[in-house]
Parts: C-alpha cells; sequence; structure tokens
C-alpha cells in the first residue's frame, strides 16, 4: 500500500474535522512495517476490525502457521489459539499506533476488536465477553466492539460507565442509533455523578452505510424502475439524517455539563463505505460524508481510490434538509426503510456468524493438522 502519493488529501480530509481509519488488519501488514508508514508519512488515526477481516487473514497465506503449530502442539484449544492469534495482532497495531492517541488526546489511535458475534443477541455474555477482551488487550487505545441490538445496548452502556471504550458496530437506523447514543450519555452520567474521569472514555457509534442502498436500489428497479433518480440516494440521505441527531443530542444542554467536564462526544464512524455499484464513483461515501466530528472506516481499495482521486470537501453538513426529502420521496415511492434497516441487521449479524464459523473451523482443521504433525 503506497504511502507517498495523496498524502495531501488525507490531511485535507482530517483539518475538516474527520478522522480515517483503516479497515483492515493482517500480520503482515503490520510485520511489513506498511501500517507504520501509513501512521507516519498518511496520518492514519485508527483502525476497525470484524470477523469477515480475520477469516480472511488467517485463511490466506501462511504468515499465522508457525504460531498455530506451536500453540496446537502445546495442548492448546481452537479458541485459544483463536485468542492468541487476534490479541497479538491488535497489540501489535495497539503500540504502532500509541502515538496517535497520546498526540490526539485519546481522540484517535484506537483499533477495534469484535465480541464474538455469536453472543450479539445476549447482552449477559456480550459484557462479560468485553470485559475479558478488554483486560486480554490492555492498552488504553482499546476499542472493543459491540453489536448495536437491543440487546447490546445495556452491554454498551455498562462498559462505557465501567471506562472501556466501545465502538458499537451494526448501526443501519437512525432510531437505533439515537438509543445507542442515549445509552453513551446515560453511561457518562453516571460516571460524572460518581466523580469518575471522563476523558479517556472513548466511543464510536459504527453507522452503516453501502448496504442500504445495495438493498433499497435492487427494490427500487424491481419495483418502481421508473424512479431510477432515487437510486443511490437513500444511504447518504440516511446517514446525514443520523449526524442531525448527532448533534441535536451533543449540542445539547443535557451533554453540556459533561462535556464541561471533559467528556468526548460519541463520533458517528461511516462504516461500509466501499462502493458496492460500479456505477457510482469509487469515492462515493467519503467524499459526500465529510464533515466535523466524525470518523471513516475505509476499507484497502476505498483507502486508495480515495488517496488517489478523492475529494476533500465538508458535504456532510450540505443539504441536511435535502437529505430528509430524498427520505420522504423514497418512501413515498413504497419503500419501508425500517424493514430496510432491520432486514440489514440481521443480515449483517448471519456474516459475521458465518465468516466467524468459517474462521474457528479453519482454524481448528490447521490445530488439527499440526497437533499430530503434520
Amino acid at each position: 500500500m503506497a504511502t507517498s502519493k495523496g498524502s495531501s488529501i488525507l490531511q485535507a480530509t482530517q483539518n475538516l474535522g474527520q478522522s480515517l481509519w483503516l479497515d483492515n488488519i493482517s500480520r503482515s501488514l503490520i510485520t511489513s512495517g506498511n501500517l507504520a508508514k501509513l501512521i507516519t508519512d498518511d496520518g492514519l488515526q485508527g483502525m476497525t476490525s470484524n470477523p469477515s477481516i480475520f477469516d480472511k487473514a488467517f485463511s490466506e497465506g501462511s504468515d499465522y502457521d508457525d504460531d498455530i503449530r506451536k500453540h496446537a502442539r502445546a495442548g492448546a484449544g481452537t479458541q485459544e489459539i483463536y485468542d492468541a492469534l487476534t490479541v497479538a495482532d491488535i497489540q501489535a497495531a495497539l503500540d504502532l499506533f500509541r502515538p496517535v492517541y497520546d498526540a490526539s488526546r485519546a481522540l484517535d489511535g484506537y483499533v477495534s476488536l469484535e465480541v464474538s458475534p455469536l453472543l450479539a443477541r445476549d447482552s449477559h455474555q456480550t459484557l462479560s465477553e468485553a470485559r475479558r477482551l478488554w483486560n486480554a488487550l490492555n492498552r488504553p487505545n482499546t476499542m472493543i466492539k459491540i453489536p448495536g441490538t437491543a440487546e447490546g445496548l445495556p452491554a454498551i452502556e455498562e462498559a462505557l460507565y465501567e471506562g472501556m471504550n466501545v465502538n458499537v458496530t451494526l448501526l443501519f437506523s437512525v432510531e437505533a442509533y439515537e438509543k445507542v447514543a442515549l445509552a453513551h450519555i446515560r453511561a457518562l452520567k453516571r460516571r460524572h455523578a460518581e466523580g469518575k474521569a471522563l476523558g479517556h472514555v472513548s466511543s464510536v457509534a459504527s453507522f452503516f452505510v453501502s448496504r442500504i442502498d445495495s438493498t433499497v436500489d435492487a427494490w427500487l428497479e424491481k419495483n418502481k424502475p421508473d424512479h431510477k433518480e432515487l437510486q443511490g440516494k437513500t444511504a447518504i440521505a440516511n446517514a446525514k439524517d443520523a449526524y442531525r441527531v448527532y448533534e441535536r443530542l451533543y449540542k445539547s444542554n443535557e451533554f453540556a455539563p459533561l462535556a464541561a467536564a471533559g467528556a468526548q462526544v460519541q463520533r458517528l464512524l461511516w462504516a461500509s463505505t466501499g462502493t458496492k455499484n460500479p456505477a457510482y464513483p469509487d469515492t462515493l461515501y467519503v467524499d459526500e460524508l465529510i464533515g466535523p466530528e466524525t470518523v471513516n472506516t475505509v476499507p484497502p481499495a476505498t483507502y486508495e481510490a480515495f488517496r488517489d482521486h478523492g475529494t476533500a470537501e465538508p458535504k456532510l453538513l450540505d443539504g441536511l434538509d435535502k437529505a430528509l426529502s430524498d427520505l420522504k420521496a423514497v418512501a413515498d415511492a413504497g419503500v419501508k426503510l425500517s424493514d430496510v434497516t432491520d432486514a440489514l441487521l440481521d443480515d449483517g449479524i448471519k456474516q459475521f456468524v458465518k465468516a466467524f464459523e468459517k474462521l474457528m473451523a479453519g482454524l481448528d482443521h490447521k490445530r488439527a493438522a499440526f497437533a499430530a504433525g503434520e
């Protein structure tokens, strides 16, 4: 991954208030020195991972085979090996990002590790797993990813109250996002009431973008082919509507005392920002969502495309009213957005479960082979 060309556009984006994180992690990215170059040369400010990314990292090549062999021959089980591999990679990335964390005063420099997607509908086990991962990683710039399901909300609030940094993932609907933001504010209020420090508690709300357009566009194409002008409009409008809620909540009198006590806002993080429709610009979901106090976690191909030919302009703040009219037009055409977002949440959980199970099956196969001396 190149690091000399395009650094200026990345810096310009940061100057507009948006942090760019990379939605990718692998052993080779870390050991090759490429991640360090992205941080020092481009000013990359954070990193996210998920089960699909780890599945790809583990299944491609042999970077992890020596470690898997060592753990397998020592009698470790598949879960123990998975924990050892992921914790080692995340810790290595966290250490590289630590100067970013320190320089930004705990605003950036985070690396996210997700609780098992098998626990997405279990509040108690999600919180227990969050605590376990937080303690295992043992770095102040750790972020624990927790799905923003109804069951996840109590775990999110409690984790934040306990002082963990939380990346709330799989948010598709504005209504779900607002519940997450309110849980964040409640957690900080509880800490503040007890005289606990607020400034180091960081959180982002990962609001998924491109999958909205993929689903709505397919429905329009099938059911309303005469409404082509609505295609490609829903995802960005939905994200801008979420940002309206963000501004209402975090610029309110309710949050002001927390901010005065040093609390960070919970930034909206735009996720799923790779363009899936080849008819759309490959930087669409980066270009159109640049604005203050936000994050965009960008997959590698989109990151390179943005470096090469993206546009650093504060477009998020443009057309917030137009976004509402676009959403109304889509609804008038027959799309029930709440059904779309509910289905995408369920599908997102299923996809991560499938990736996690595939990852664990592949890891178990290697473990068994290495343990047998192969």
